[in-house]
């Protein structure tokens, strides 16, 4: 059995209830049949009255997280600094006030693609300063540099503005913040399950990068004609209210890429999918770049273009979500055929209407929060088993199954009986 760091210390503890126990890595087979005490339980649906134990984290990966974070956390830092200085600080408080809007828009729409197995808080906190921070620096950098190569030579500004916009500026902020979900791919492999996390991670890493740059595209209009002027809120209302996902769509490309990727190749293999979803980002980002330099109506062009596009994405992420749902149910019976759940529990975990009941019947009785963690425990077990099954165990698929199998079944015993077991 393929084991992370600790692993061995840990599985000495740990008695083997995945469902590979004994096999192969990648053997396809049924779960281990559940203990009688465990079967006996699932005889009936479990009712919420106490929590789960929390996970344990290697050394190793949280050393790597403080890193990662104190990264990310020095480059944003640097980037507000440059904003603070260029837009002086009423055009930052003001611009980043403006800002707020699409971002809190883009982070609902994240909410809801990800609210059947959310990702961990972390990961999301850090796809976020990378796409605010380290993709912008990025961006600024490489245009700086340009820009210092274009003065010493004759070129014809209309050229320089088109090859700026639609070349340079989709090559090098998409392979940015692709950078920051590709490290994600490798460093959270145990959360980036397929191509709903991918877009999950990509949105964060794409709405942290069009804050910034909204703070930046408001300043610089707030310094030039002031906030009720007619350019200020044209401006808003394109950035702010009409296209607040246009980052989001762009980056999702590779989201999805990396998706695939997690559940059929492994880390180094991902690097060709991540190139590959890199494509059609800097396309569709060239696409809308260079639209606006030769759109003479933009509000039509808007309509008739990219609102159906939208629609076609959002389409897509139900397609993608669903598929969740399915996997989730599939998975979950598995289990319960062996008396890990009982079949009512499966359909409460793998539909949304079961779900919503769930969670308004945990709310009445004051246990919302103990019934979330029984769902995304039971979520991550169906993941857990689907990688076992796609041959990824290299990244700790078993170790993972065995341990939230545990805590599974120790949650159902306190939720029937309200003892903890030790």
């Amino acid at each position: 059995m393929t084991q992370h760091p600790d692993a061995s210390a840990h599985l000495a503890r740990t008695p083997d209830w995945s469902a590979t126990g004994g096999l192969a890595p990648g053997a396809s087979a049924a779960p281990t049949a559940a203990p009688e005490s465990v079967r006996a339980e699932a005889a009936s649906p479990a009712q919420p009255v106490l929590g789960t134990t929390p996970r344990r984290r290697s050394a190793a990966l949280t050393v790597l997280a403080v890193l990662g974070f104190a990264l990310v956390g020095v480059v944003a830092l640097l980037v507000a600094l440059y904003l603070l200085v260029g837009l002086g600080p009423a055009g930052v408080v003001v611009g980043g006030v403006m800002a707020l809007v699409p971002l809190a828009i883009v982070f609902a729409g994240i909410r809801w693609i990800d609210r059947w197995e959310p990702e961990p808080r972390g990961a999301l906190a850090f796809a976020f300063l990378w796409g605010a921070g380290v993709s912008v620096l990025i961006a600024l950098v490489v245009d700086a540099e340009i820009q210092s190569i274009v003065a010493g030579i004759d070129a014809d500004p209309g050229a320089v503005e088109f090859l700026g916009a639609a070349v340079q500026a989709p090559i090098v902020e998409e392979l940015g913040k692709g950078l920051g979900v590709l490290l994600l791919f490798w460093f959270v492999r145990r959360h980036f399950d397929g191509p709903v996390d991918g877009i999950v991670y990509a949105a964060t890493v794409a709405g942290g990068f069009a804050f910034t740059e909204n703070i930046l595209y408001f300043g610089t209009q707030l310094a030039e004609g002031g906030l009720l002027s007619a350019g200020t809120i044209e401006i808003f209302l394109i950035r702010g209210l009409m296209s607040p996902f246009a980052h989001v769509m762009f980056t999702a490309f590779i989201g999805v890429a990396l998706g695939f990727a997690a559940r059929h190749v492994g880390a180094v293999a991902g690097v060709l999918l991540f190139l590959l979803g890199a494509v059609p980002a800097i396309l569709l980002h060239a696409f809308w770049n260079g639209a606006l330099l030769f759109v003479g109506d933009f509000y039509g062009y808007y309509v008739v273009v990219q609102v159906p596009m939208f629609l076609l994405a959002v389409w897509f992420v139900v397609l993608l979500r669903r598929q969740e749902q399915r996997l989730t149910a599939e998975r979950l019976a598995e289990y319960a055929a062996v008396g890990w759940f009982h079949p009512q529990e499966v359909a409460m975990l793998a539909t949304p209407a079961g779900r919503r009941t769930a969670q308004a019947w945990a709310a009445r009785h004051g246990v919302a929060g103990l019934m979330r963690a029984f769902v995304r425990d039971a979520t991550r077990l169906a993941h857990a088993r689907q990688r076992i099954l796609g041959d990824r165990d290299r990244i700790g698929a078993q170790l993972d199954e065995a341990e939230l199998l545990q805590r599974v079944a120790r949650s159902r015993h306190a939720l029937m009986t309200g003892r903890v077991t030790p």
